[in-house]
């Protein structure tokens, strides 16, 4: 089961002024601030990689061939913020709404994030589809600062470090996600 991004504009943790301040930067010169939010969005996509956690809101789609025997589906998105909604796939390509109740999110949606399926009707060969929210900030939890400054770092650091001359190794930056990281078992 892959997790697909189906809606919610992306608005980055950091924003080109902050790291331009964070940076000491010329406050006026715009020269390089599509660069900025380049390595804006890569820091923050390094970081969701790394703590396995979605950084910013958004909505997900998730599609199970069979429902698991237990009932118990994991779901690779941490913070789970909502259940938008779930449903069989149509023959025609549409969408069959389940009954209330039926899909719930688990009770631990940060450290163990899932669905509990109730007693599903007959799938009769089709998908599962199921649609949540995910992420920090929106309607979800706020960012911790940790990781937010995690993010200004890591752009900051890709920043000073372009070029000809090394990369730091990121033992400090690194640091800054260590306590959010989500470990798999």
């Amino acid at each position: 089961m892959m997790p697909i991004r189906v809606a919610g504009a992306v608005v980055e943790p950091v924003t080109v002024p902050e790291l331009r301040g964070y940076l000491r930067l010329d406050p006026d010169d715009a020269a390089e601030d599509d660069l900025l939010a380049a390595l804006i969005a890569a820091a923050r996509a390094e970081l969701e990689t790394e703590t396995r956690r979605i950084l910013v809101p958004g909505t997900w789609r998730l599609v199970l061939d069979r429902p698991p025997a237990d009932g118990r589906v994991p779901v690779p998105l941490s913070p789970l913020v909502d259940l938008v909604r779930a449903g069989f796939s149509a023959a025609d390509g549409g969408f069959v709404a389940l009954g209330p109740g039926l899909v719930a999110l688990g009770a631990d949606r940060i450290e163990a994030p899932g669905l509990q399926l109730g007693a599903l009707p007959d799938a009769a060969g089709r998908a599962l589809l199921v649609e949540v929210a995910a992420g920090y900030g929106g309607d979800g939890p706020p960012l911790p600062p940790p990781l937010r400054l995690a993010v200004l770092r890591r752009a900051a650091a890709r920043y000073e470090h372009r070029g000809d001359d090394a990369a730091p190794d990121g033992g400090d930056l690194a640091a800054c996600a260590a306590p959010f990281r989500r470990l798999r078992l």
